[in-house]
């Protein structure tokens, strides 16, 4: 499986720590201190789930080496959606007019992204798609509440574009070697750890604790489980990216690996918590420092709890 062009955007917005103080009560220091977090991606009014989509795939066209309407599946996987029944997917068939493609939404918390992509593969080898686009947009602003202590300051909103093949379509295509994800519903907090609830609280994290110890452990756990389906052995890779979830968090993983932490690319400081989009996202803006032969991993754990890795080689 192939990547044949990536797109982002990021709301120009930016929402600093010392905006918190009189909202939850937190010092900048101290967000900065606990999270790594400086300021945070935020949409504008004017701006939601399907506008950033869109934005994304216009920002990946200009690389794309064929026309989007030769697309044959549309998948729009995040958890963060402004409308569940006319999805991000849909809207994005429509602007387009991609006629005769399968459309669907999935979602598995900040491990979206990389279930999309396994969907995406599982279609391809069944011979039911051959060029295929996969939408990660997240707008946390809309479900966060900037008055929760716990986790108001954590989020940014984001967006990014993958169009993926079957086979090679040009020189500049980034192979994907493997994709590994797992449902951990029965550990720790489980589907308790974080939640979603939009009548409710809307998004909300009950016991950060929780989440820190087992996303260390799971990213691990799947990094590994990743590179035993593809022969490729840590000392191989150039970078890692994980969920820029808290800079905390790189920074415990980074020494139970074992690797240094300029192995570790990173947006968190600037965007905020950007939820699934997160990780894809930093490949997204670092994809044109990659050199030829360039081996990347990027591990992802999501609230349910989940996680989820892949390996690229450029």
């Amino acid at each position: 499986m192939y990547i044949n062009a990536i797109g982002h955007y990021i709301p120009t917005q930016r929402v600093t720590n010392e905006y918190f103080k009189n909202v939850n009560g937190l010092d900048a220091d101290w967000i900065v201190q606990r999270t790594g977090i400086e300021t945070r991606s935020r949409c504008s009014e004017e701006e939601n789930v399907d506008t950033m989509a869109f934005a994304a795939v216009e920002n990946a066209l200009p690389r794309l080496p064929y026309p989007i309407g030769e697309v044959d599946l549309v998948v729009a996987a995040h958890y963060c959606a402004f409308d569940t029944v006319g999805t991000a997917a849909h809207r994005v068939q429509r602007k387009y007019d991609i006629k005769g493609a399968k459309v669907l939404y999935a979602s598995s918390a900040c491990s979206s992204f990389v279930n999309g992509l396994e969907i995406i593969e599982g279609y391809f080898a069944m011979g039911k798609a051959t060029k295929a686009l996969l939408i990660c947009s997240e707008q946390n602003s809309y479900f966060s509440t900037d008055s929760d202590p716990k986790a108001g300051h954590l989020w940014g909103d984001a967006a990014v574009a993958y169009f993926l093949s079957k086979d090679k379509e040009s020189e500049n295509d980034i192979e994907i070697l493997s994709v590994f994800t797992e449902g951990l519903g029965q550990i720790g907090k489980g589907p308790d750890g974080v939640r979603l609830r939009p009548k409710e609280e809307g998004i909300s994290m009950p016991d950060g604790r929780d989440v820190f110890m087992n996303a260390v452990k799971y990213m691990e756990y799947a990094l590994d489980k990743n590179l035993e389906n593809c022969g490729i052995k840590r000392e191989d890779h150039a970078y890692f990216i994980t969920h820029q979830a808290n800079m905390r968090i790189v920074k415990q993983l980074a020494r139970m690996m074992g690797t240094p932490m300029d192995k570790f690319l990173n947006n968190i400081q600037e965007l905020g918590n950007t939820g699934s989009a997160s990780a894809p996202l930093v490949l997204a803006q670092h994809q044109d420092e990659l050199k030829k032969g360039d081996i990347v991993s990027l591990m992802v754990f999501g609230g349910g709890y989940s996680c989820a890795a892949f390996t690229i080689k450029r």
